[in-house]
């Protein structure tokens, strides 16, 4: 079964990559567009013009986590495949982050930030976003009680005593993104 192609549209500023880029991006199956895309893919070339705003979610191709606000960044020298998994999951609602890219702003994961469980990670972004535990369980079909349980021990791994603290920290360390 194969999945069916998402509508891309491509910003470089080199037109030697940017037809680079369309070849492969084709070769996926993907559909090359201007007019309302599915998602963006912006290559972050040292000295190119920053990711303004867009009509669909961004996934970046740099060398380094850019400063501007994107859904999703891999390296320049991404295979294919990785760059066809990366559209999809931007498009799906994800966050793509691949390893070994340096921050430019310094931001990263503090090394002694605690390790939470995905769950955890899942419910403090959604605090974050100003739901209720109510709104949450909804979200998750979860229970309310359950989403309580999650709060406590994240509570506990961040030695936060209220929500605004746990989000302050968890942001601080790296461990979510809003």
């Amino acid at each position: 079964m194969t999945l069916p192609g998402l509508r891309v549209a491509v910003r470089a500023t080199d037109p030697v990559r940017r037809q680079g880029l369309v070849i492969m991006i084709e070769r996926a199956g993907h559909v090359i567009t201007d007019d309302a895309p599915d998602v963006v893919l912006c290559d972050l070339a040292p000295g190119s013009v920053p990711v303004g705003e867009a009509e669909a979610p961004v996934l970046a191709l740099a060398d380094s986590l850019p400063d501007a606000a994107v859904a999703g960044v891999v390296p320049r020298a991404a295979p294919a495949a990785q760059l066809d998994a990366a559209l999809r999951a931007v498009v799906a609602g994800l966050i793509v982050r691949a390893p070994g890219l340096e921050p430019r702003n310094g931001f990263h994961v503090a090394d002694d930030a605690p390790a939470l469980t995905p769950r955890e990670v899942e419910i403090l972004t959604l605090v974050g976003q100003g739901l209720t535990n109510k709104a949450i369980a909804r979200r998750l079909g979860i229970s309310v009680h359950t989403v309580k349980f999650h709060l406590e021990a994240l509570f506990l791994k961040l030695e936060a005593t209220s929500r605004a603290e746990a989000l302050a920290k968890g942001l601080r360390g790296g461990v979510i993104e809003l």
